[in-house]
């Protein structure tokens, strides 16, 4: 063995009063704080319009769906909660999609106008920046985009349902106001019973919608940097190139694909023109970017359109963001990797930089705790619900990806159920990493190496 020094183990640092937490650890703490505020909130009769409120089971179910920005409910969001109750609802998916510590850390500039070194390593976790110099600027520039792009979502569909469908101008500004947040915060909640349903041949509502989805789901990293540099690619960074590129690929190809497999399907597109064809596949194509929102009946695709929703779900969307998924990043390194090694090559080069073997490992990592996640999930599901596995596989991935899209078999899951969706909405928000990380106590470094030796593979 080679040692390079003595076996020293990094603990987190103490306050002198009390205990200081990881900022992996912040993070999910600051998460599941939010889910049980919102739940207690929304477990208040006067949340709901019927007298009585809801169970503990439904409130902790939405609180989380909201928090963690998925879309899936088990009561009808437009005709269970009151208006108050939607308000709420909107905060939490505003908290979630900006991030705990994100938010945290702007109500500490808005109030003591600096932030202390350890807001800065809580938001730095959590909104992946590479460096401490300037999250302040990080913060309002976050904050200002979101607010930004859900402003401009809100400008186009206000006179949409002001005009078009002749809502009140207060209805049309709240109902504009909810979906700009739900949309742009990937979270897929709608005010309708049937969600988009009714829109599904409007590209006035459609579009917008989708625009803001995109953005939320390329990530803030992405975005920022497209801000200062989007004229100049070739300054852009290796995160930024593959969450662009990924997003068309995945895009395009799911909507051709969509389009193509439910082309003639009466319970879906068959009904509807050419040009609602091709708008319904790209808006459902857009929501497997982890946003939730459906304008068609899920339950009425095909089987192999769902397979491949799976996928699409699964891989999800850019990192620090408001999507969930493995992250479009995380699934072009193993598909670099899988490239390099077809290849017979030694490093695996993108976009003319070689990758980093730390990527290695955690793309690695993160997609085999998220297959375990999934798997694991999908067996106790079967094992409550007696469902089939294509229904069941559907509702697991969606969940753990925070998107939201259902079969139509979440209203009528048992409680167990709904607590195994909690837990794989917690995980699919917080992330793997983040969540391994967090309950690790120590982070060690082993200051040594043992011979190295090759199993058979394959």
């Amino acid at each position: 063995m080679t040692f390079r020094g003595s076996v020293r183990e990094r603990r987190p640092h103490r306050f002198r009063r009390g205990i200081r937490l990881h900022p992996a650890q912040a993070v999910v703490v600051g998460f599941a704080a939010a889910v049980l505020v919102g739940t207690l909130l929304l477990w208040l009769p006067p949340m709901t319009l019927e007298p009585g409120g809801t169970s503990f089971i439904d409130a902790l179910f939405t609180s989380t769906s909201a928090v963690c920005v998925t879309g899936l409910t088990v009561v009808d969001t437009e005709l269970h909660w009151s208006p108050l109750g939607h308000v709420v609802i909107m905060v939490l998916i505003q908290l979630g999609g900006l991030g705990i510590m994100i938010f945290a850390s702007l109500i500490g500039l808005v109030l003591a106008r600096k932030m202390s070194v350890r807001s800065r390593l809580n938001t730095a976790a959590e909104a992946k920046a590479v460096g401490y110099d300037d999250l302040r600027g990080l913060v309002r520039g976050i904050v200002l985009i979101s607010f930004a792009i859900e402003g401009l979502t809100w400008m186009f569909l206000f006179p949409r349902f002001l005009f078009g469908y002749d809502y009140s101008p207060t209805d049309a500004a709240w109902h504009a106001l909810f979906h700009s947040v739900s949309s742009f915060n990937n979270a897929g909640f709608a005010l309708y019973t049937n969600n988009m349903m009714d829109f599904v041949a409007d590209p006035f509502i459609c579009l917008p919608m989708c625009a803001a989805i995109i953005l939320g789901g390329l990530g803030f990293p992405v975005i920022m940097q497209l801000r200062k540099e989007f004229s100049r690619p070739l300054h852009w960074s290796m995160n930024t190139k593959l969450v662009l590129w990924g997003t068309v690929v995945l895009l395009v190809g799911g909507t051709a694909y969509l389009a193509i497999a439910e082309w003639n399907n009466e319970g879906t597109f068959g009904p509807l023109s050419p040009a609602a064809k091709i708008l319904a596949a790209f808006f459902m194509s857009t929501q497997t970017r982890t946003a939730g929102f459906n304008n068609i009946d899920v339950g009425q695709m095909h089987d192999e359109s769902w397979v491949v929703m799976d996928v699409l779900m699964f891989i999800g969307g850019g990192p620090a963001g408001t999507a969930g998924g493995i992250k479009v990043t995380t699934f072009a390194v193993l598909f670099f990797i899988l490239l390099t090694e077809f290849r017979g090559e030694g490093a695996v080069n993108i976009f003319g930089k070689r990758l980093s073997r730390a990527v290695h490992r955690q793309a690695i990592t993160v997609a085999l705790v998220a297959v375990g996640a999934v798997m694991t999930a999908i067996i106790l599901l079967m094992h409550l619900t007696k469902l089939d596995l294509d229904l069941v596989a559907f509702e697991a991935v969606s969940a753990f990806a925070t998107v939201g899209l259902s079969t139509g078999i979440t209203g009528d899951l048992p409680p167990s159920a709904e607590i195994i969706l909690v837990v794989l909405m917690f995980l699919g928000r917080i992330g793997p990493l983040t969540l391994g990380s967090a309950i690790a106590l120590r982070d060690r470094r082993i200051l040594y190496e043992l011979p190295k030796e090759r199993p058979a593979v394959g």
